[in-house]
């Protein structure tokens, strides 16, 4: 397949090789499956943490897991990251027709992705993508539950909430089309004033309140903002489905990043 961005953190992120990262994640999954509830309708959107497995990799799996009834049913992932890398104004989307992890290529759904450059916020900037970790720890997630699937990927810069929303509304769709940002929480604190704001920013995410969530409470806050704008405008319920930092998976308790899994429907 031609056009391929191979896969940037294998190795660093998640497991390099395809039997060793499959299992981890369905070790995930099957941990958060305990606690899920048959009968909740699978979410239109989700908000899940993008560290290395180690770190996130439990509480992503609390969103994805959720997910699992509609493997079959969705056929589009439209997925949103912050650029850690690569300075930018507006939304990067790549060129390509696919995007590679061990467990194999995401073809990318070209039509939508020459839909949304015909807009202002939205260039195609392939330097966003190819060392970009908030995007590429999503896709064996959603292999593994979702299987075959088209992916929309995009890098968020500086952009406003009104300005992710409107690539959002392009790109909704129906039950077909599910949307994922991604997103970690608090970075660095302590684990006590970490727990203190991710919880002031989950009230804020649950109450669909973007503008409350600050500079400082989240490496995704634009796109949190944009998803939250659309489902404002949508009628959208937010159900907070885990909250956790790395002092509680595989971290010290001094310096902590916290995650959340936040699920929209």
């Amino acid at each position: 397949m031609s056009g391929v961005r191979p896969a940037a953190v294998a190795d660093r992120f998640y497991p390099g090789d395809p039997h060793e990262l499959e299992l981890a994640v369905r070790s995930y999954l099957e941990d958060a499956r305990v606690d899920q509830d048959p009968r909740e309708p699978a979410p239109k959107a989700l908000i899940v943490p993008h560290a290395g497995y180690l770190y996130s990799g439990p509480v992503a799996a609390s969103a994805y897991v959720a997910c699992e009834s509609a493997r079959g049913r969705i056929e589009r992932v439209v997925l949103f990251g912050p650029s850690h890398r690569v300075p930018l104004r507006g939304l990067a989307a790549p060129g390509g027709d696919a995007f590679a992890t061990p467990l194999g290529p995401v073809r990318l759904d070209r039509a939508s992705l020459d839909r949304i450059l015909a807009l202002s916020q939205v260039i195609r900037l392939d330097r966003a993508h190819a060392l970009e970790h908030s995007l590429e720890v999503q896709l064996p997630f959603l292999q593994l539950v979702l299987g075959d699937f088209a992916l929309v990927p995009l890098v968020v810069g500086e952009a406003t909430p009104g300005e992710v929303a409107e690539v959002l509304a392009l790109l909704w769709g129906g039950p077909e089309t599910l949307v994922v940002v991604s997103s970690d929480l608090s970075h660095y604190l302590d684990y006590e004033t970490a727990l203190f704001r991710d919880r002031a920013t989950t009230r804020a995410i649950e109450a669909l309140r973007g503008e409350d969530v600050g500079l400082d409470d989240a490496c995704g806050r634009i796109p949190i903002q944009g998803l939250l704008l659309e489902a404002r405008r949508r009628g959208l319920a937010v159900r907070t489905l885990d909250l956790r930092s790395s002092g509680d998976t595989a971290g010290p308790r001094y310096s902590v990043v916290g995650y959340g899994a936040y699920a929209l429907s």
